[in-house]
């Protein structure tokens, strides 16, 4: 069940309180002979995705009709039947528009059923992913709207991403998403409603998709999962319309990111396997490595020790083939040394300490921005406290904490915790100070 943010946006516009609603539609529904006792209560519901019965979301457009002064569908209330729409006219992207925007909107004003939805898992998780992998493809992304949108439009959404990302890197998720989202609402709308013809349209698409696509790693990062899963579903959805299959594969490695993180370790595998088979020669050396270090985490879960040393080798194998220049934007992130601390952390699930000791202490020697390199750390202590050593965990955990301080990200903070557990299992005095360190760090924001 996911929100409604579309509902939530015409309440919002029409300046419809939750029980001005749930009155309304009682209120309505007398004219048609029925006896509704609807509260607000059940609007909440509603906003959280619970589908009215019979014909209260009919009488939901007629309300929010008569406020609005035009008409309003069940599409335009998030409650159309999936797989049709009731609109006669319209691209097909017109309906995604209005339901990505409604999303950010919802975002930025903190609404809690949009913020503490959960991930879905099973089909609804897969659909998304089948969509971009399978026809049909975007003929004609233009669109007609008031305000017409210009090359130096496309130029300010690219070098709002590096911006963003450049946040998130140095100061975590969640001090960067309400400013990149914030950015979507108040400069990204607007053009998406805009005018624009296919070609300009297309890379309208691709710049959003980016913008999108870190909005969803900042959500991830604050631990808002099913938050972080819809926007990487938009920014695939954006760039299925961009027409940029390298675009689709980046995003898709932000899903199979997830996917680890949620234990679902089979989707993990089977979405690498979608980005590297569908995205063809659009996949760079460095999206390759990382896809294919990910499915060798998610094997090594799943036990399957020959799998997961078979994508060790592949990643390894890609990883000479990166060229910086001749990289994408996105795929930054796969700095020298990435490919060296996940190889390690699917060598330590497979219980071979020495290989995954060796990985992880050439990450940490190779230079990186200061989020990798508090990974990195985490990771190499985690061996060495495996390993038995605990004073050289309590050193690397020390630098670690050090390094970390500053971030505001929930996923640093899961991993100091993570750390400080098995330092405090080690009963050393060296580790017991350091985590005493980490509790200190905890205490305050990262």
């Amino acid at each position: 069940m996911q929100p409604n943010t579309l509902l939530d946006a015409l309440l919002d516009e029409a300046g419809v309180s939750h029980a001005g609603l749930a009155a309304h539609v009682n209120q309505a529904g007398r004219a048609r002979g029925l006896a509704l006792r609807y509260e607000h209560t059940a609007v909440a519901r509603w906003l959280k995705g619970q589908r009215p019965r019979g014909q209260v979301p009919d009488l939901i457009c007629e309300v929010l009709a008569g406020r609005l002064h035009r008409t309003v569908t069940l599409d335009d209330i998030g409650l159309g039947v999936p797989g049709m729409s009731s609109a006669p006219t319209g691209s097909p992207l017109s309906g995604f528009v209005e339901r990505a925007t409604a999303l950010w909107r919802s975002d930025e004003q903190q609404r809690p059923h949009v913020l503490g939805a959960t991930a879905v898992t099973g089909t609804p998780a897969v659909m998304p992913v089948w969509e971009w992998e399978n026809p049909p493809e975007d003929a004609d992304v233009s669109r007609e709207g008031q305000a017409r949108v210009a090359p130096s439009d496309i130029a300010l959404l690219r070098a709002a991403r590096v911006h963003y990302e450049l946040m998130y890197r140095k100061a975590g998720g969640l001090a960067t998403r309400a400013r990149i989202v914030g950015f979507l609402n108040a400069e990204t709308a607007p053009l998406l409603r805009g005018s624009y013809d296919d070609e300009l349209g297309r890379q309208l698409h691709r710049a959003t998709g980016g913008l999108v696509a870190i909005a969803g790693i900042c959500a991830y990062d604050s631990d808002a999962h099913g938050l972080a899963q819809r926007y990487f579903h938009q920014a695939l959805r954006l760039a299925k319309a961009s027409g940029d299959r390298g675009l689709g594969a980046y995003v898709i490695a932000l899903l199979v990111n997830q996917s680890l993180f949620m234990e679902e370790y089979r989707q993990a595998v089977a979405f690498a396997e979608a980005a590297l088979r569908s995205g063809g020669r659009s996949i760079t050396p460095a999206l390759a490595t990382d896809l294919s270090a990910m499915q060798a985490k998610a094997y090594a879960h799943l036990g399957d020790r020959s799998a997961a040393l078979a994508c060790i080798r592949r990643a390894e194998a890609e990883a000479e083939r990166i060229s910086p220049g001749a990289e994408p934007a996105e795929t930054g992130y796969v700095q020298p040394g990435l490919v060296n601390v996940q190889i390690a952390e699917a060598l330590l699930s497979l219980g071979d300490l020495p290989a995954a000791h060796e990985h992880a202490a050439a990450a940490v020697r190779t230079p990186a921005h200061d989020r990798g390199r508090v990974h990195r750390l985490a990771m190499l202590c985690q061996i060495e406290l495996r390993e038995g050593d605990a004073d050289r965990a309590a050193r690397t955990a020390s630098e670690m904490t050090e390094r970390a301080r500053g971030m505001e990200s929930q996923r640093l903070r899961d991993r100091l915790r993570l750390v400080r557990d098995h330092l405090l299992a080690s009963g050393g005095g060296d580790a017991r100070e350091a985590a005493e360190l980490i509790d200190g760090a905890l205490r305050v924001p990262l």
